[in-house]
């Protein structure tokens, strides 16, 4: 089998996605050895992330170029058995699709994105999830918004669960405050939250939340400190920080990496994932899998992932929030139980069952396809 995946996310800092397909191509290669594997890429920052073995080509950077052009006439020239995309697939496509699609976000909270990129997925998106002959969702949540959206039949859409990258272990806490501080000048302790600097992310809500807290128990030394990179909606954020009465407590990191993400989420006290709205919420994992404590969402997948391993609340409630978050901090009982119980829920979600899982439905769409051309070509008739 030969099969090509757009993986142009790799390197370009586009956080879940690019968490994502990076992490699929590394367990592929541990888990196929024999297809063969043509990766998509948009940057030679990416080159260390694919697998040795796989095939890189470079395609352009701007979607219209990469979709409309680059990736057709590969395809055409190449003929992989599929192509596996995130959301949106090329304008004209020579092999079967496989999408996936984590979240529907863009059509149930369109004022989450600027106007002309809910637009855009609302058109890319549809048009993609028509053709594809299989759709991936991360959660269950996610596969049944993802069937309403579109009216789509159930059975055409497999719920793929996501994983842990392994390099997000138990690090001892002191550890990983000590090198923060020698290397990022970060000083404990400290609150973290992580996510792009965006409306769903409700970094809004936790700036009020966590002014309430330390209103309410000024003898708390922590700090609030958000990993992410700034978008169109950071200039609000920032501005709602200056603007809080614990404005000199509020961090904002930018984008880190995954080193460092590993440092932050093994030295802070909480973790807390305050967002609206998540096809599944990588982070909660991440930071349950290095044995911190998580307060997060009850709303969309986050329970699902989170299950009884974290405090949940209403992210449209601030005081709610705020009392989840005061409850670990005033805690360290609670903190350790739930620090412990989050390590063990992270223990169930692999990326290496997810490639296998994915990997099954790669075989299951190509010997379909090949099975539809030879039923084809018997049925041909001849020219005289």
């Amino acid at each position: 089998m030969k099969f090509a995946i757009d993986a142009h996310a790799i390197g370009q800092k586009l956080t879940g996605n690019e968490v994502y397909v990076r992490n699929l191509l590394t367990c592929f290669a541990q888990e196929d050895r024999e297809s063969e594997f043509l990766t998509y890429i948009s940057t030679r920052d990416a080159i260390p992330a694919i697998p040795a073995r796989f095939r890189t080509q470079t395609v352009s950077t701007n979607p219209f170029v990469r979709l409309g052009a680059e990736i057709p006439f590969s395809l055409l020239r190449e003929r992989p058995d599929l192509l596996h995309v995130q959301y949106t697939s090329p304008l004209v496509c020579p092999v079967p699709i496989v999408v996936s699609v984590h979240d529907v976000s863009f059509l149930e909270f369109p004022s989450y994105f600027s106007k002309a990129r809910a637009s855009q997925l609302r058109l890319t998106v549809k048009r993609t999830v028509e053709r594809a002959a299989r759709i991936l969702t991360p959660s269950a949540f996610s596969r049944r918004a993802v069937a309403k959206a579109y009216d789509l039949d159930p059975d055409r859409i497999s719920v793929v669960y996501n994983g842990v990258s392994p390099e997000f272990r138990p690090m001892p806490q002191e550890t990983a405050a000590g090198w923060l501080m020698r290397h990022k000048d970060v000083s404990w302790p400290f609150v973290l939250t992580v996510g792009d600097l965006q409306p769903r992310k409700n970094h809004l809500g936790l700036i009020k939340a966590f002014e309430n807290v330390i209103a309410t128990h000024p003898e708390l030394p922590h700090r609030l400190l958000f990993a992410g990179k700034d978008t169109w909606f950071s200039p609000t954020v920032r501005a709602a920080a200056k603007a809080s009465r614990v404005a000199d407590r509020i961090v904002f990191l930018g984008f880190v990496t995954d080193d460092e993400l590993e440092h932050y989420y093994s030295a802070c006290d909480v973790f807390v994932f305050p967002s609206f709205y998540e096809g599944f919420g990588i982070p909660i994992l991440e930071a349950m899998a290095c044995g911190r404590a998580v307060a997060c969402s009850n709303t969309s997948a986050m329970p699902e992932v989170a299950d009884s391993a974290a405090l949940l609340f209403d992210p449209a409630n601030t005081e709610e929030m705020g009392r989840a978050l005061q409850d670990l901090l005033i805690d360290p009982q609670l903190r350790a139980r739930m620090g412990r119980l989050g390590l063990q829920r992270s223990t169930l979600f692999h990326w290496n069952r997810a490639a296998q899982e994915t990997l099954a439905a790669y075989y299951s769409v190509a010997s379909e396809s090949r099975a539809r051309g030879m039923a084809a070509k018997s049925v041909a008739v001849p020219r005289s």
